[in-house]
């Protein structure tokens, strides 16, 4: 289906491709990976035909149809649902056809045209629109709103949807999360998913290429390496091909410890919540993932806040909103110290409404902010990239902001954040995005903030500044509160939800794995009541009570005879778990007292080669042993949660 052969390519100086080769077919969903500038989207303009290969060629048959993302909208005459059913050409060719054939009153063409129609779904074709528009976001009011009416990014979301409306045999998309709130994302997947044809998809949210990706096409040193399963399988393996270099086993060696630290330290605090386990399993497999990221540019840690208060936040009945209509009300809350909290909800119920309030730039409409005097806040929102100076270097941003530090430590702490050598004196007009929040994070770090607000912090940044952020965060020792569409970044640096909806905020139980089934089965729910009437609606309230009232019924023997049975199942779950402690601090004991003489720079001499070796693969098999431990004593923890919620 899309044939990359010997391909090579120049922009400019740079050689982005010397004989690159890939091959993707029907049913294959390749993600597009690679440092900022390495040629994914290049890659994708050449599939286009919108720059031309210096050498090579890229082969994809001329009946097949490629569908990709428009980077503007045009201005369009008509409603939201018409400007994305119009991206589907073959229908538009079949309405024309009919309104040809009705005009000249030929009824051999109209029969044609009723199958053309037929061929193209065309009777169902605004009902599939509306299902893409309802996906992404919009209401049924705003799919029949003028389509210039909406702002920059919900254009983005009508361009989507008319490239997901197309009958295509190819689709390319280019960093499609760009514009989405983590419901849509969610919903995207599950469509994504469905697509026959092949996709090819450039992403830095690595939940969303783990959850859509069948193949990944990792782009390096002006080749494209491919490989089989999703974005963590690659970077097992990209972590497996890296250890067998041996100027690269010493720092990974120190990666993988610098992040064991972090599990031991939040393993030993686990609780019955399900968020704690999922961010216990999810910094448990970070220490498995950073070998693959040893080459990364960006390293830096968030230093020790001078002062950090108990309470750091409280507020009482508060109620938030702009020009007098609410948005939240009845909002108490407290932050503490050591709060790891994530926002959830969807676009405009709320969330960035409430950490601006407490950022002090959203005055309460009613209720109190009462913050701690020695609070610290690091704020962190996209519309800060906009007010960086363009005239300003990323030098000369920093030491106005803090000049007591020298410019030799200014200049090592930029390198950090990727602005090495020239690059920390180059002006930040014609910086990207990804360039000005990496700086803007660079700020906050700086700031030793006791408590961070975060407001979609990853927005621009690729999988590498990602990846050196979490990393970065597991040692922070302030508070945090967190929006973000990137949810391994809200699983594996929270240890609390917050649900913003309907104009409230209230705790979340579940895990995020939880909170997208959630989504995915109220937007089913959604669709089956907009396609009944009310009076079916009502019947099936009425079946649905009729049922609730007959489990009210169920013999009360039978009920202690279950509760008796779950109890007994108890003691020995207890027992097992109690056996998997005592196996897990035996084997970490042993696996700590491994890697103390993998530390030590003697054994990498050439007369201690076998050691070594016998270092390594001992170590290898308790990290094995370790890791299966780990997730068996959690899936016995949450069955013996749920056996006594039932008790």
């Amino acid at each position: 289906m899309i044939t990359v052969a010997d391909v090579s390519l120049r922009r400019g100086d740079k050689l982005l491709f010397k004989n690159a080769n890939l091959s993707a077919y029907a049913g294959h969903r390749v993600g597009l990976t690679g440092a900022n500038g390495c040629g994914k989207s290049s890659l994708m303009s050449m599939l286009t035909q919108d720059i031309n290969v210096d050498h090579g060629d890229i082969i994809i048959p001329s009946s097949f149809f490629v569908a990709t993302v428009a980077q503007h909208v045009d201005q369009h005459q008509g409603t939201a649902i018409d400007f994305v059913m119009a991206g589907d050409q073959a229908l538009m060719a079949a309405k024309q056809a009919l309104q040809q054939a009705e005009t000249n009153a030929n009824s051999e063409a109209l029969a044609a045209a009723y199958e053309q129609l037929e061929n193209v779904d065309a009777y169902t074709a605004e009902s599939r629109a509306g299902q893409l528009l309802a996906g992404l976001g919009f209401t049924n009011d705003q799919q029949r709103t003028d389509v210039n009416t909406f702002s920059g990014g919900w254009r983005m979301r009508l361009n989507l949807a008319r490239a997901l409306m197309i009958q295509s045999d190819i689709l390319l998309l280019d960093e499609p999360t760009n514009h989405l709130d983590l419901d849509a994302i969610i919903w995207l997947e599950s469509w994504l998913k469905r697509y026959k044809g092949c996709l090819m998809v450039i992403s830095h949210d690595r939940d969303f290429l783990d959850s859509i990706c069948t193949h990944i096409a990792h782009i390096e040193q002006q080749t494209i390496r491919h490989y089989s399963g999703n974005y963590s399988e690659f970077e097992r393996q990209r972590a497996e091909r890296l250890a067998n270099q041996a100027a690269a086993f010493i720092k990974q060696q120190k990666n993988i410890a610098h992040m064991q630290k972090f599990v031991d330290r939040f393993g030993a605090k686990a609780t019955k919540a399900k968020q704690a386990q999922s961010r216990v399993k999810a910094l448990a497999k970070l220490t498995t993932i950073a070998p693959a990221h040893i080459d990364s540019p960006f390293s830096f840690d968030f230093q020790a806040p001078s002062k950090n208060p108990r309470q750091l936040v409280k507020t009482d009945k508060l109620q938030l909103g702009y020009q007098g209509t609410a948005i939240l009300s009845k909002v108490s809350i407290s932050i503490e110290l050591g709060a790891r909290i994530g926002l959830l909800g969807a676009n405009g119920a709320g969330k960035s409404t409430l950490i601006k309030a407490i950022a002090g730039e959203l005055a309460a409409q009613q209720g109190n902010i009462v913050c701690s005097d020695e609070i610290n806040i690091g704020y962190f929102a996209q519309y800060q990239l906009d007010q960086l100076r363009p005239d300003d270097s990323p030098l000369s941003h920093l030491s106005r902001a803090y000049s007591t530090q020298s410019e030799a430590d200014l200049r090592r702490f930029l390198g950090g954040f990727g602005f090495i050598g020239n690059q920390a004196l180059s002006p930040i007009e014609p910086m990207s995005g990804g360039e000005k929040a990496r700086l803007v994070l660079a700020t906050l770090v700086l700031k030793k903030p006791n408590l961070l607000l975060l407001d979609e912090p990853t927005n621009h940044l690729d999988l590498e500044m990602r990846h050196a952020l979490n990393v970065a965060l597991q040692s922070y020792e302030g508070s945090l509160l967190v929006i973000s569409h990137d949810r391994h970044l809200l699983e594996t640096v929270t240890d609390e939800l917050w649900l913003v909806a309907n104009g409230q905020l209230s705790d979340y139980d579940g895990d995020l794995e939880q909170y997208a089934k959630w989504l995915l089965n109220s937007r089913v729910q959604d669709s089956v009541n907009s396609n009944h009437g009310s009076s079916v609606q009502a019947g099936e309230t009425g079946s649905s009570e009729a049922i609730n009232n007959s489990e009210t019924l169920i013999d009360k023997k039978n009920r202690k005879r279950e509760a008796a049975e779950l109890r007994a199942k108890l003691k020995p779950l207890t027992q097992r778990c109690q056996q998997v402690e005592a196996l897990l601090s035996q084997h970490e004991e042993t696996l700590n007292s491994i890697e103390n003489e993998l530390a030590l720079p003697s054994i990498y001499d050439d007369n201690n080669k076998q050691q070594l070796a016998a270092a390594i693969q001992q170590q290898g098999k308790l990290k094995l042993t370790v890791s299966q431990l780990e997730s068996e004593w959690l899936d016995l923890n949450e069955q013996l949660e749920i056996a006594r919620d039932k008790v």
